[in-house]
């Protein structure tokens, strides 16, 4: 991404790309089969991008009987684990060619600074692709610790016909992290990606093929939740199903999933995650920095956002400034532009969205230290909301208690660290808890105390594909990344060889 130095070298790549629009079934790009489109719209500025086939039930039935079909055969789900590998090792090769583009396709359909997409979001799909294709001929069956007279094999198998919906604020990412693990495991996938945010998910497909996965075993049904999403949960026929995304529409698929097969879902439904800063933070300064742009990091649209920042008392009103002095320089603007830090929301019905929980803030009784409203001027026609942060916030506001998934951050006091883990368990959610702390027998007792999937001490979002990512709670349930992903796209077989003559 070296050569997209400036704005007019970032738009001069952006004339020369190619927006797919087609379905991707059975290994080349179909229109939906009732002919029907719709307007992919572009966050920067209202206006559109190109029109996308919109899936509907009858394409659903399609792609999982040629799904079904494709794993029934075994081309990919019986192919020894060392060959799935290198056709993997292969689409990652491709991916990394094409990884500039693939950024701003990503930046063109949901918003984000080109900066992020292409110094931060392609590099982690690649590394969860190639980290996936060396996990298939390493993940080993086992043997029960039976007497001499029997043997008990536990082997793991391919679940069979994997749907994946996913969401538009890391739109590569988290289909990565739901496609490489499956897979790598041998199932046959199709992906739903959301409406807003179809561009990657086509060219990504395309690639696949191109790296030798067979026809049918990787596909893309873009469309709507209430048309092509339901369908993938209603079917008899998905054995697996996979969502990040909202908590309500998450408990829409478990009822699908009654009414139909009862087949797996799996489901990462968002977060309220704490920020909690303690008197004894060695480095004020850090942790407010690193509170700041960890909140407007993709305007605020990312799960773990650090959106409740739980402060003690003594060192408030200090840290306070320090974050309103780092948000104060991050520059808002045209997400094309390298030089920009936070973009556009990604439609403008997640603008108004935002808006609403602002407007919501105020009239409970929060009080604004910085932005609040529609950002103007030169950015008017897209939709851009400026760093926002409520001071004077408890945790039975709405703000405090809703998913707002924007750049909106609210400033919680706490009387000590009892109080301050206290506020942060009181969430419908459990993804993550962030925590600033210089005494290590306390950061454990935290740790320990914290009802959240992952905690970061003395950090934000540290880790890598190597650990797992999920939460408690309304939060979801399984795990992507790391080796437990697996679990999810996968079965337990138990075989019991009675070895008496």
């Amino acid at each position: 991404m070296n050569t997209l130095v400036d704005i007019a070298a970032v738009q001069q790549r952006v004339a020369a790309l190619k927006l797919p629009g087609q379905a991707f079934i059975d290994g080349r790009f179909v229109d939906a089969l009732s002919g029907a489109t719709f307007a992919n719209i572009s966050p920067r500025n209202g206006q559109v991008l190109n029109h996308v086939a919109s899936c509907q039930a009858e394409d659903v039935d399609l792609a999982v009987k040629v799904a079904r079909q494709a794993f029934d055969s075994g081309v990919w789900s019986q192919l020894a684990p060392k060959e799935r590998k290198k056709v993997l090792l292969r689409f990652a090769a491709l991916f990394e060619q094409h990884m500039t583009e693939l950024a701003l396709l990503e930046t063109l359909d949901m918003g984000k600074p080109v900066s992020e997409s292409a110094g931060f979001d392609v590099h982690a799909v690649l590394e969860c692709l190639q980290w996936y294709a060396e996990c298939c001929d390493k993940v080993y069956d086992e043997i029960a610790p039976s007497g001499p007279g029997a043997l008990g094999m536990i082997t793991r198998e391919a679940i069979g016909v994997v749907a994946a919906v996913t969401p538009w604020n890391f739109p590569m990412l988290m289909a990565m992290w739901k496609v490489a693990p499956a897979l790598a495991m041998g199932n046959s996938v199709i992906l739903k990606p959301a409406e807003q945010s179809p561009l990657t998910a086509l060219r990504i497909a395309e690639l696949a093929a191109q790296a030798g996965i067979p026809p049918g075993v990787f596909t893309v049904l873009p469309g709507f939740g209430p048309t092509a999403g339901r369908a993938l949960g209603l079917h008899m026929d998905v054995d697996t199903l996979v969502f990040t995304g909202s908590g309500e529409v998450g408990k829409l698929f478990l009822q699908y999933a009654g009414q139909s097969n009862m087949k797996r879902v799996w489901l990462e439904c968002g977060g309220k995650t704490p920020n909690i800063i303690l008197n004894d933070c060695r480095d004020l300064e850090k942790a407010a920095a690193t509170a700041a742009k960890s909140m407007f990091f993709n305007q605020g649209e990312v799960c773990v956002a650090p959106s409740r920042l739980i402060v003690e008392e003594g060192i408030r009103h200090e840290f306070v400034a320090e974050v309103l002095k780092v948000a104060r320089t991050i520059a808002v603007g045209d997400p094309l532009d390298p030089a920009t830090q936070l973009g556009a929301m990604v439609d403008k019905s997640q603008m108004d969205r935002v808006l609403g929980y602002i407007r919501k803030g105020s009239e409970e009784g929060a009080r604004i230290i910085l932005g609040g409203e529609r950002a103007s001027g030169a950015l008017a026609d897209g939709f851009f909301i400026p760093p926002t942060i409520f001071d004077n916030v408890t945790n039975d506001m709405t703000i405090a208690r809703e998913e707002i998934f924007g750049p909106v951050l609210s400033v919680i006091s706490a009387t000590d660290h009892l109080h301050a883990v206290r506020i942060a368990n009181d969430s419908p959610y459990g993804l993550a808890a962030s925590l600033w702390t210089s005494d290590l027998s306390r950061a454990h007792s935290i740790i320990r105390s914290l009802r959240a999937g992952s905690v970061w001490v003395n950090c934000f979002d540290g880790g890598d594909i190597t650990m797992p990512f999920g939460g408690y709670k309304q939060s979801g349930n399984g795990r992507d990344r790391s080796l437990h992903a697996l679990d999810k796209y996968s079965e337990l077989k138990s075989a019991w060889i009675d070895l008496q003559d």
